[in-house]
């Protein structure tokens, strides 16, 4: 991208040919643009009709997702996600996602969330096993695919239950195990994706034919026992997208953040240790939500790995009706592009933005900071519905996890990264782990 002062009306604009987000670059060029022209820019397509409106300012990030949200609609960008989830959640509009949003957030309030504590303790305790065995060899392990494992199991037990176990027993094992194993996110990827639709299906269909009962608290049996204000159940093509998405947005996220976790704290001994202090001074009475929340400085390191790698790196909207964002109007069409990445390293908003600092999400200081300058999760009516889950996930792994082992990697410095569906480390990390206490 250059910039260029050819185009008198609007904010100053880059010509690029590439959309953002379509090529490696996407986050140098964002940050450069950033910092060469402001909280708000253009990107002028040779290609496209339409510019790409590219905001930082959390202000106006506030009134393009909360206050003035009726306005915009999703954005540019959300391609190859429909390709991989169909018409879920994540990428439905209008009256559809509307009616989705409605069926699906209950499961996600907190009295919900709590019932899958003790399925996530329970993998999270049986993988450590192995880190144990480790510790004892000396031998690195790639603590990429360990999260990524890890969390895919969680989000798979959260939606299936047993049938689970069944599904890979039949198939001779975990047919969504392509998830961790298979690091690219094509066309090709996708079209194998969509393939293990046929799995869920086949759960529906036996669901159906023999009802679980009551006991069933998965989220495939909520969403199924679910019904819109005309009293519909979900169809199965519906059904199929919603456990589609539920599984990306629920696996890859939690994987990249608990991935970074566990590099930033080899990196910063004194962040490390008074994680240390605080698991291995509290014994938690049990697997409420409540519980978990007393580990204040487990989720400010928690929340300041979200900050400096938000997996969800770019947010994207379109303009239904023309609006005002910075004394400029944005006309109707335009699509909105705002980047937490971007947003989370305002220097303006976040002093030394590029430093590992639990300390920053301290209540008190936090009580000055602009509340859409940290956005990991959106906000407004589209705000992650699973966010509350993902927390709750991640604070049981770090506790049981940090109170008896420590990951050590000989690399150093910030980690490389690559924005395409998600951002991710573009190289798989691997660390030693060693045995703190047994």
């Amino acid at each position: 991208m250059s910039s260029s002062d050819d185009r008198p009306a609007g904010p100053p604009c880059v010509h690029a040919q590439l959309e953002v987000g379509e090529n490696d670059e996407a986050l140098p060029h964002m940050m450069r643009d950033f910092a060469a022209l402001g909280d708000l820019y253009r990107v002028v397509i040779p290609s496209r009709e339409r510019d790409t409106w590219v905001l930082s300012d959390p202000e106006s990030i506030k009134r393009v997702l909360v206050s003035n949200h009726r306005s915009y609609t999703i954005g540019v960008g959300l391609d190859r996600v429909k390709v991989l989830v169909g018409n879920g959640i994540i990428v439905s509009e209008g009256e559809v996602w509307r009616r989705q949003h409605r069926m699906m957030q209950p499961m996600f309030q907190r009295a919900q969330v709590e019932r899958f504590g003790s399925t996530i303790e329970a993998i999270t305790k049986r993988r450590l096993a192995d880190w144990a065995a480790k510790s004892v060899s000396g031998e690195p392990f790639n603590i990429t695919r360990e999260t990524s494992e890890g969390a895919l199991e969680v989000v798979l037990r959260a939606t299936f239950g047993a049938d689970y176990d069944e599904m890979s027993q039949t198939e001779g094992g975990n047919p969504f195990a392509m998830l961790s194993e298979d690091t690219s996110r094509d066309l090709r990827f996708a079209y194998r994706f969509r393939q293990l639709g046929k799995h869920i299906d086949q759960v529906i269909g036996r669901r159906e034919a023999s009802p679980p009962g009551d006991s069933a608290i998965d989220w495939l049996a909520m969403m199924m026992a679910a019904r819109d204000r005309d009293g519909k159940p979900m169809s199965h093509r519906e059904l199929i997208d919603e456990v589609m998405s539920l599984i990306v947005a629920g696996h890859e996220t939690t994987a990249a953040v608990l991935n970074s976790v566990w590099y930033l704290l080899a990196q910063h001994p004194a962040v490390e240790a008074k994680l240390h202090a605080e698991v291995d001074a509290i014994e938690l009475p049990d697997l409420r939500l409540e519980s978990l929340e007393s580990l204040h400085y487990t989720h400010q390191v928690i929340a300041e790995a979200l900050r400096l790698y938000p997996p969800v790196w770019v947010l994207s909207r379109r303009c239904i009706h023309a609006d005002r964002l910075l004394g400029h109007q944005a006309p109707a069409g335009a699509d909105v592009l705002m980047s937490p990445y971007v947003v989370h390293r305002h220097p303006q908003h976040w002093s030394d933005p590029e430093q590992f600092r639990p300390e920053r999400f301290a209540p008190e200081a936090m009580a000055d900071q602009h509340r859409y300058a940290y956005i990991p999760f959106s906000a407004g009516p589209r705000h992650c519905v699973g966010e509350t889950f993902a927390i709750y996930e991640m604070a049981i792994h770090l506790y049981h996890a940090a109170r008896s082992f420590r990951l050590r990697s000989e690399r150093t410095g910030s980690l490389e990264m690559e924005a395409k569906i998600n951002l991710r480390v573009r190289e798989e990390l691997r660390m030693t782990v060693e045995r703190r206490r047994e």
